[in-house]
């Protein structure tokens, strides 16, 4: 790990002049500050003690503002940002806004109105234009999951594209030629890339015909009307790629209500995976976004604009997703 030291080697100058950068407790001129922000950008330096770079007069309160914390997804992200936030000496104040725009809009009003130094945010594309809300009033503001259309963001995401490219690309190795998605509301960024690689993955392997796209929400609910409307209008295909874990889990119950096993009469993939705690039988072949990193990266990243260790620029980082195959998905019998 890099340290103060080496950034000073790096930009030439006293170890001094790098803590006045950091803590902007002196003047330095513009040159020499310049060469220091490069070194640290080039390092990736974190000074041992982050907080102490931050505004002292703060509330040392960060708002994490997320769709839905029953969701183990979510909940571990949330986990991920409150272990960075308290190592840097923050507190975190957990919104659940139950997939509403409404909510979501009161929890940054009572963000602004705490002063919370930071904001971490799942965007809703209902409420996007509340987010300038927050960064109009100087809060430093990074997203989870999906970029903003039109607003410069700090970003931290999965690349669930390629996730949902992966599984189905299995799900075809197994030799399924009829593979159903049940997917999120197709105006959610997470959605749209899944969609595309779904389709994608199809058209590539020749099988653009037999495309068929469920929408709903993203959740358990969303899971079972999806499958409730694909046994009314068509025979069961012989695999299901679910855009996330809980539409999975609606899905089964539908399936088993309607006699169906899984994966006897139909395979089943999924985005996200699920805790022991939660897994159900049988355990689910999953793209596995790594929840916990989301929810660490965004938090530093957060902390990084903070201290203002970063370029104007917006950053955005893409971990990647990991493919778990497991019971839920078998060969198609020859």
């Amino acid at each position: 790990m890099p340290t103060i030291r080496d950034v000073a080697v790096r930009a030439g100058v006293a170890p001094i002049t790098v803590s006045r950068v950091l803590n902007n407790s002196a003047p330095v001129n513009a040159e020499t500050r310049a060469r220091i922000e490069a070194a640290i950008a080039a390092l990736n330096y974190v000074p041992n003690s982050l907080a102490r770079s931050l505004r002292f007069k703060g509330t040392r309160l960060i708002a994490l503002i997320l769709v839905d914390i029953i969701n183990p997804f979510w909940s571990t992200i949330a986990r991920g940002v409150e272990d960075a936030a308290n190592a840097h000496g923050f507190h975190v104040m957990l919104c659940n806004v139950d997939e509403s725009a409404a909510k979501q809009n009161d929890y940054i009003t009572v963000a602004l109105q705490k002063q919370a130094d930071g904001v971490i945010i799942l965007p809703l594309p209902e409420g996007y234009q509340n987010l300038a809300r927050i960064t109009s009033q100087g809060v430093p503001l990074v997203g989870l999951d999906c970029p903003v259309p039109g607003m410069a963001l700090d970003l931290v995401r999965a690349d669930s594209r390629a996730g949902a490219y992966e599984l189905v690309r299995y799900l075809i190795e197994l030799g399924h030629r009829d593979i159903a998605m049940l997917s999120g509301p197709s105006d959610y960024f997470t959605a749209g890339q899944r969609i595309e690689a779904y389709c994608q993955a199809l058209q590539e392997a020749g099988l653009a015909s037999s495309i068929s796209i469920y929408e709903d929400e993203y959740n358990m609910t969303g899971g079972e009307r999806s499958l409730r409307r694909l046994l009314a209008e068509r025979p069961l295909p012989s695999a299901l790629f679910a855009a996330n874990n809980f539409i999975a889990i609606g899905a089964i119950t539908v399936l088993r209500a309607a006699g169906y096993r899984v994966p006897d009469d139909v395979s089943l993939a999924c985005i996200d995976d699920l805790p022991l705690s939660a897994a159900i039988d049988p355990f689910l072949t999953c793209a596995a976004q790594p929840a916990y990193d989301l929810g660490r990266e965004a938090a530093e990243l957060l902390f990084k604009r903070m201290a203002g260790l970063l370029p104007p620029e917006p950053v955005e980082i893409v971990l990647p997703v990991s493919l778990i195959k497991r019971r839920s998905c078998r060969p198609v019998a020859a």
